[in-house]
């Protein structure tokens, strides 16, 4: 994933050292494409407290002929137990981005479960030109500790 200096980037982390275990989705919706990459996160992470934290990238790509804005996200995560937690909100990283045709957003940003595996997926709302809204998907795709036995 190599940017280009007139795309718009979020806010975006480190990496620490170390970090392993990368998943990722793809999926493309109304020719908006969503990239994730999640990676464990070790430094952030204190297993015998059952906290597990996770650094997930996503890239935002407009690949079609109109100009539209990310107005809103929800994301909805599923543990090993089960348990599912929402999260819906204005923007991402506090930023509400414009895509012309063919540019691209992307941040960095966190997710912390109780158990050393889960999954994470949702949805971004956007606005086209005209006016319409609709969502976009974003794919499913894992949470992983890697040096659990999953």
């Amino acid at each position: 994933m190599t940017e280009s200096k007139d795309q718009p980037l979020g806010r975006s982390i480190s990496l620490p050292p170390g970090s392993t275990g990368a998943v990722s989705s793809e999926a493309v919706t109304n020719n908006v494409r969503v990239e994730v990459e999640a990676q464990y996160a070790p430094d952030r992470s204190q297993p015998f407290q059952s906290q597990w934290f996770f650094h997930y990238t996503v890239r935002i790509t407009n690949e079609g002929d109109e100009t539209v804005q990310l107005l809103s996200r929800h994301w909805i995560a599923t543990d090993a137990t089960g348990r599912v937690e929402e999260v819906k909100g204005p923007g991402v990283v506090g930023e509400q981005p414009v895509l012309a045709p063919g540019e691209s957003f992307q941040y960095t940003s966190g997710w912390p479960l109780k158990t050393p595996t889960g999954i994470l997926r949702g949805t971004y709302q956007m606005i086209g030109e005209d006016g319409d809204r609709f969502d976009i998907e974003i794919a499913p795709f894992a949470l992983r500790e890697p040096y659990t036995v999953h």
